[in-house]
C-alpha cells in the first residue's frame, strides 16, 4: 500500500516511511491510496470474535501488504491486551468504555499500536539513529504515548503540553516517567504546542540531524488503529441481537482523529448509519457543519480540556475522504456543541438518573447522543477516559468523592520533571538540537 499527502504536493510513500516521517514534507497528512472493503463473511461471524481477533483482521486488511503477518499479529495482540466493554446506560443508549488500558484513556489503543509498529520499522531500518517522537497533548495523548513508548529501545519521546491547562492527574502520567520520556511544559495553548511540532517537521536543519516523527493523530499508525474498537462495538451489539441497521456513534471530538478513523471503518464496510461529532465550545467543526465555511480560531479552555482544539489537524483528512464536499460530509456526520454548564448538567443528570458516571468528554458525547438519537436508532457514545482522571472537576459537579484506580495512584506518587519553554519555535529547536 502507498500513502499520499492530503496536500498532494509530496511523493507517495510506503507505510514505513509514512509512520517514521509522521507528517508529509508538504505539511499534509498521509492517507492510504486504497481503502479495502471487508468481506460479508467477516461481519456475519463478528459477534463470536474477540477484540484481538477482530482487530487483527482489520489490521491485516489495512497493513498486511507492508508488515509480516505473524509480526502484525504480535503487534495487535500485545497492544490490545485489555478489554473494551460496551455498557448499556439507558434504553437504546450505550457507552463504549475505552478507559481500561494502562493510562485509562482511548488513546492507549493507537499509542500502543504505533509504538510497536514504529519499533518494528526502526529495527529493520539501516539507519540506527534514535527516533525522536514529538507529541503535542491537551491531556490524554501525552500519557498514552509516553507510556506506550516507555523503554522502547532506540526511541526518545518529547511530550509538549500547555502549562496549567491539563489536569494534575493527566500531567502526572507523563511528567513522572523519566527514562526515554521528556515532558516539555509550554507557556501557551495546545494549538501552540501543535504548531511547534509541525514546524519541527518542516525545519531542514533539524531534520538533517535528527530522525523525527509524530505520535499525534496526524501519524497514520496512531489514528487508523482507533477504528478497531468501532468494529468491536458493533460485534458486541451483534452478540446482543440488537438492531444492527440503525447504529449511531457519538464521538467527543477535538483534533478529529478518532472520528476520522471511524469514518474510514465505515468505508471498509462497517455498517454505522451515521456519526455525531460532539464539540465543546471549541466549535470550529460545528460551525463548518452548519455553514460550509471552515475558520480556525484560538482554542478556549473548558472542563473537557482534551477537546480544546481551535484548528483540528484531521479536518484535512475528512475533507480528503469526502473530496471536499460539505454535502457528503453532512450525510455521514451530524454535529453539536456544548458549554461547560451543559456538560456539567449532563454529567450530573446521567449519574443521578442512570447511576453511570461519565467523564467531562464522555458527557459531551452522551448529551449529543441524547439530543441527536431518533427512536428507532441504537446509540453508542465513546467514553474516552476514566472520570477519575478529572477528579476535581467531576467531584465538584456530583458533590461526592471519585475513587482513584490503582493505576492512577501509581502515577501520582512519582516526582514531576519537566523542561519549561516559551511558545517560540527557536527555543524548542535549540532544545532538540542539544540532544
Amino acid at each position: 500500500m502507498r500513502y499520499y499527502s492530503t496536500n498532494k504536493q509530496a511523493p507517495v510513500v510506503t507505510l514505513a516511511e509514512a509512520v517514521v516521517k509522521g507528517l508529509a514534507p508538504d505539511n499534509g497528512l498521509y492517507m492510504p491510496e486504497k481503502i479495502h472493503v471487508l468481506p460479508d463473511a467477516f461481519f456475519k461471524n463478528i459477534g463470536e470474535m474477540t477484540l484481538q481477533e477482530i482487530s487483527y483482521v482489520v489490521a491485516n486488511t489495512l497493513f498486511g501488504e507492508d508488515v509480516d503477518s505473524e509480526m502484525l499479529r504480535n503487534i495487535v495482540y500485545d497492544a490490545l491486551n485489555f478489554e473494551i466493554p460496551l455498557v448499556k446506560v439507558d434504553d437504546n443508549k450505550y457507552t463504549l468504555e475505552l478507559f481500561h488500558g494502562p493510562t485509562l484513556a482511548f488513546k492507549d489503543v493507537g499509542a500502543r499500536f504505533m509504538a510497536r509498529m514504529l519499533g518494528y520499522f526502526n529495527s529493520v531500518n539501516d539507519d540506527k539513529r534514535p527516533v525522536n517522537v514529538l507529541v503535542a497533548t491537551s491531556g490524554d495523548t501525552g500519557s498514552a504515548v509516553a507510556n506506550g513508548f516507555l523503554g522502547v529501545e532506540g526511541v526518545r519521546v518529547f511530550v509538549l503540553y500547555p502549562s496549567g491547562k491539563v489536569s494534575a492527574i493527566q500531567e502526572s502520567q507523563f511528567t513522572t516517567l523519566g527514562e526515554n520520556v521528556f515532558a516539555i511544559e509550554v507557556n501557551g495553548t495546545f494549538d501552540d504546542c501543535q504548531a511547534l511540532v509541525k514546524k519541527a517537521f518542516l525545519d531542514e536543519e533539524l531534520n538533517s540531524q535528527h530522525k523525527l516523527t509524530s505520535a499525534n493523530s496526524i501519524n497514520i499508525a496512531r489514528f487508523m488503529p482507533q477504528m478497531f474498537y468501532y468494529f468491536y462495538a458493533y460485534a458486541q451489539l451483534a452478540k446482543k441481537d440488537e438492531n444492527l441497521d440503525s447504529i449511531v456513534v457519538s464521538v467527543p471530538s477535538g483534533n478529529f482523529g478518532n472520528i476520522t478513523a471511524g469514518l474510514i471503518g465505515k468505508r471498509m464496510g462497517l455498517p454505522i448509519k451515521r456519526f455525531i461529532a460532539a464539540n465543546n465550545v471549541n466549535d470550529v467543526f460545528y460551525n463548518y457543519w452548519r455553514t460550509g465555511v471552515y475558520e480556525a480560531k484560538p482554542s478556549v479552555q473548558t472542563i473537557a480540556n482534551a477537546m480544546d482544539v481551535g484548528n483540528p489537524s484531521n479536518f484535512a483528512r475528512i475533507l480528503d475522504l469526502y473530496k471536499n464536499s460539505h454535502t457528503e460530509i453532512c450525510k455521514d456526520i451530524t454535529c453539536y456543541s456544548y458549554t461547560d454548564d451543559e456538560i456539567s448538567d449532563t454529567l450530573m443528570q446521567t449519574f443521578e438518573k442512570c447511576n453511570y458516571l461519565l467523564d467531562p468528554h464522555g458527557a459531551v458525547g452522551y448529551r449529543a447522543l441524547c439530543e441527536g438519537l431518533e427512536d428507532n436508532e441504537i446509540g453508542i457514545c465513546l467514553e474516552t477516559a476514566h472520570p477519575a482522571k478529572f477528579k476535581e472537576t467531576v467531584e465538584k459537579i456530583i458533590g461526592r468523592e471519585v475513587e482513584i484506580p490503582e493505576k492512577l495512584k501509581a502515577f501520582m506518587s512519582g516526582r514531576k520533571e519537566t523542561i519549561q519553554i516559551s511558545k517560540e519555535f527557536s527555543e524548542f529547536k535549540n532544545l532538540l538540537m542539544s540532544f
